[in-house]
């Protein structure tokens, strides 16, 4: 089977267009049990999977193993790069745990479809998305395992996974890995979904567990966008008034996909007001005294007390394609996060302002399930 034919985007990333072209692919792609639609929805989905299960569609590793996950890619810079991490269980720890860390701080979010479709399944559909503080971790993943599978997806990225079956080999990543804590890049929702769900059924070991993808937090190894800021319920005038206040404000005759390098080169963030002016907005030092050297911190700390909603959109054509909505009055583009400061906020225990980062590219859905109970 191809696996283009039957993996997926993330669900919180799919639109309904999105969704329909994967469900068109193949009649097994992951979409049909990931991102339900439909009466009886949940139920269906579980119905689905038992079925899928019993027709051979899927298969059970004969032994416990870890899977690799190769992705090749071109990043926003143009340069070719190439991550690889491993996909396993982790352990689900308490909220206060120092083995498992929050990145960011989170923002409110209905807990029922993803819990109500655990429940349904049984099973961990996706995996959620953790850094390792190991160091060198990814030279535990250089020797090619068993191919599973290649493909390209409709963004360019190669994906490829391997298994591993070697039992010294899986203990030998799996020792490395809990030397150091990991810090959840992707997924804390899931992550507490899991939490809900081990606590309602405590008799289900497997559900002790999450289905995770680890890689090593360093540079080579992640590539992070920004994830700018949209901004309704506030006119244009009275943002620029609060900005003013924090930030030497300048016009931009023109701006398009390449202002988030320059930005970064120039430590600058840009206001696009909904008719299309752009402004460079230079942080002014004095006035983020004691504020984190983070954009989102700096714009947390500069709208304080502008009465506004935000909502939160990745990708410069997205966010220009956003203006057009009759509801949102300005944006502004930020820079990505370094990995350094990811690395020193997991270091010192410290959490990002909510959505702060996009680690991209972003993981297939449909390379690899857990069921939690057999």
């Amino acid at each position: 089977m191809d696996l283009a034919e039957v993996c997926a985007q993330p669900y919180d990333v799919q639109s309904e267009s999105d969704r329909a072209n994967y469900a068109r692919r193949n009649k097994h792609n992951i979409v049909n049990i990931d991102l339900p639609v439909g009466g009886n929805a949940y139920q269906r989905a579980g119905e689905l999977l038992k079925r899928w299960i019993l027709d051979k569609v899927l298969v059970a590793d004969d032994a416990p193993s870890f899977t690799i996950y190769r992705m090749s890619f071109v990043d926003s810079t143009g340069a070719r790069r190439q991550t690889s991490g491993v996909i396993g269980a982790l352990r689900i720890e308490a909220a206060d745990s120092k083995e498992v860390l929050p990145h960011e701080q989170t923002t409110p979010k209905a807990k029922t479809d993803r819990l109500e479709l655990t429940r349904a399944t049984r099973a961990n559909l996706s995996p959620i998305w953790g850094l390792s503080l190991t160091e060198s971790l990814t030279g535990a993943f250089a020797e090619p395992a068993e191919l599973v599978g290649s493909f390209t997806d409709e963004n360019s990225v190669e994906h490829r996974v391997e298994r591993v079956t070697n039992q010294a080999r899986c203990a030998m990543i799996s020792n490395l890995i809990g030397q150091r804590p990991v810090v959840i890049a992707d997924g804390h929702h899931r992550y507490a979904i899991s939490r809900m769900y081990r606590d309602e059924n405590p008799e289900l070991d497997l559900a002790r567990s999450i289905l995770c993808y680890i890689n090593e937090l360093v540079d080579d190894q992640l590539s992070v966008a920004a994830i700018h800021r949209l901004y309704s319920d506030v006119s244009s005038q009275i943002l620029l008034e609060h900005l003013g206040k924090y930030f030497e404000m300048s016009g931009l005759s023109r701006i398009d996909s390449s202002i988030i390098g320059k930005m970064t080169k120039d430590s600058r963030l840009t206001f696009i007001s909904k008719d299309g002016v752009a402004m460079a907005m230079q942080p002014k030092a004095e006035m983020f005294s004691g504020v984190r050297n983070l954009d989102s911190a700096m714009l947390e700390h500069a709208l304080r007390d502008c009465k506004h909603s935000v909502t939160y959109q990745h990708g410069f054509t997205e966010v220009r394609s956003r203006l057009t909505d009759d509801e949102i009055s300005a944006a502004i583009l930020i820079r990505p996060v370094s990995v350094a400061e990811i690395r020193r906020t997991a270091n010192e225990s410290l959490l990002m302002p909510p959505k702060s980062t996009f680690f991209t590219p972003k993981l297939q859905t449909g390379l690899v399930l857990r069921q939690l109970a057999r």
